[in-house]
């Protein structure tokens, strides 16, 4: 493979992007994660996906505003760096990267889980080893394959989400003979729609924040977008529309189905569900779509990754041998890193099968809430400094300014504070501010220095221009 420090290609059209987004929304969060999040807070577990999913469209309509108004390699890594300064632009670019290396370990986890419905026997580890094999070369070919092949994963999620709803509904309004007895009812039936109380609520938040992690891919993807001021905006919009079809609408269904309380965490609540009624055909037709469905959310992942850690390389907060980019305008010394780095997922399924994904998902929620707070912060400090003139010439706003923006602010810093309230979950808090205050030492001690100077080559016109036209 050819060895060049050239630029991205832009080889992502609209269709690509919007399937890129959807297809980090709709992964293990909803497939996996849902059952965590059903035992802590029951059905009112619906209300705080519609509270997570409308903070989640303020952080990406902050992201969008910047990502439209420039479009460049690192995102929101690099906004932070302008806006907040280079510390905190560090901080987040390498803080994005941990957050995808933790959601693919509880990916390729979750996908491991899903493989037991049929291969009870075979260790967890071995499904891993060679899920990370294949995704890792799909990520080697040139980024309209990786397009294709997220697009062609997120066709299928979408199109099994929809007709499970429709399966559910049809089940709903006809019955069926299974152990349960079907209807709305059983989303207050069951100890009321708050069964677990106020505190359930508040602490399934943990879960519900992990399960939008990597919707800020829409942001990376803005480099290699052929036209990002027209695709970003169409991806950011649709937001809300997959938070209440594809999880509010989806686990209403499943709740109605069967009561909230017979939802297990020993595999997919969607697969749990259509076994348990007697209807084990679906089972498995369901079974291959959550792993599908976990697939592209690797596959974003390690795409997402890449791109943040190119883009730090070429403002000196990576090593620079993560600017080698193939002939096909893909880097791919960062997509072999990632894979390397998802190896620890083996290791962790190895020793610890049983209570891995509770501790990653934790972790991950840690890492995806810290990023979404500098995006929101680096679009209120950029918006704050324009004059009218500049503001009003912004092409895809963020609403509600100012005051949604501090309430989105207020509310992701509630989030970290839900964390400490777990045993769970507080190993998060351990592991983030130990993340923060390493990387905090290593910049000062050993990049700042480095990161300066290619800021002051930049500015002379040494820096190579990043962006590529359309191919």
């Amino acid at each position: 493979m050819k060895e060049r420090t050239a630029a991205l290609s832009r080889g992502l059209n609209a269709r690509h992007i919007r399937f890129i987004a959807l297809g980090s929304a709709i992964g293990t969060g909803l497939f996996y994660g849902s059952s965590e999040s059903i035992s802590q807070a029951g059905p009112s577990v619906l209300l705080a996906y519609l509270i997570g999913g409308a903070a989640v469209f303020m952080v990406l309509r902050a992201l969008g505003e910047m990502a439209v108004d420039d479009p460049v390699p690192g995102s929101f890594g690099e906004y932070a760096s302008r806006h907040l300064g280079r510390l905190p632009g560090f901080l987040t670019g390498w803080t994005y990267t941990f957050e995808m290396i933790i959601v693919c370990i509880a990916d390729v986890t979750a996908l491991a889980v899903y493989m037991g419905f049929w291969f009870p026997d075979v260790p967890r580890w071995i499904w891993v080893l060679a899920t990370l094999f294949i995704i890792g070369a799909a990520n080697l070919l040139s980024v309209k394959v990786f397009g294709e092949l997220e697009f062609w994963f997120s066709i299928a999620k979408v199109a099994a989400i929809i007709a499970m709803i429709l399966g559910g509904i049809a089940l709903l309004v006809f019955g069926f003979t299974g152990d349960h007895e079907a209807g709305v009812s059983n989303l207050w039936s069951h100890g009321g729609f708050f069964p677990m109380g106020v505190e359930g609520f508040v602490l399934s938040f943990a879960v519900v924040m992990f399960a939008f992690g990597g919707t800020e891919i829409i942001g990376v993807s803005a480099g290699e977008a052929e036209e990002p001021h027209k695709t970003i905006p169409r991806a950011v919009n649709t937001v809300p529309v997959r938070v209440l079809l594809f999880y509010v609408l989806t686990l209403a269904v499943i709740m109605s189905i069967a009561p909230w309380q017979s939802i297990g965490s020993s595999g997919s609540p969607f697969v749990q569900i259509f076994e348990g009624i007697g209807l084990s055909s679906a089972a498995a037709v369901l079974n291959v779509v959550v792993i599908t469905a976990a697939l592209s959310a690797i596959n974003s992942d390690i795409f997402g990754a890449g791109r943040m850690l190119y883009g730090m390389a070429q403002r000196g907060q990576a090593p620079q041998a993560m600017r080698r980019v193939s002939r096909n305008g893909v880097p791919w010394m960062t997509v072999v890193i990632m894979t390397a780095a998802l190896l620890v997922g083996v290791v962790l399924n190895y020793a610890m099968p049983e209570s891995v994904f509770a501790i990653i998902a934790s972790i991950a929620t840690f890492a995806t809430v810290w990023v979404w707070l500098m995006i929101v912060l680096s679009q209120y400090r950029a918006r704050r400094t324009m004059n009218a003139d500049r503001a009003a010439s912004l092409r895809f706003p963020a609403p509600l300014w100012p005051y949604g923006q501090i309430i989105t602010i207020t509310f992701l810093i509630f989030v970290f504070v839900v964390l400490a309230f777990s045993a769970e979950t507080r190993i998060a808090l351990y592991v983030g501010a130990v993340w923060l205050g390493l990387l905090s030492v290593l910049y000062l001690l050993r990049v700042r220095k480095n990161a300066e100077g290619y800021e002051t080559a930049g500015e002379h016109g040494i820096e190579a221009h990043s962006e590529v036209p359309a191919r």
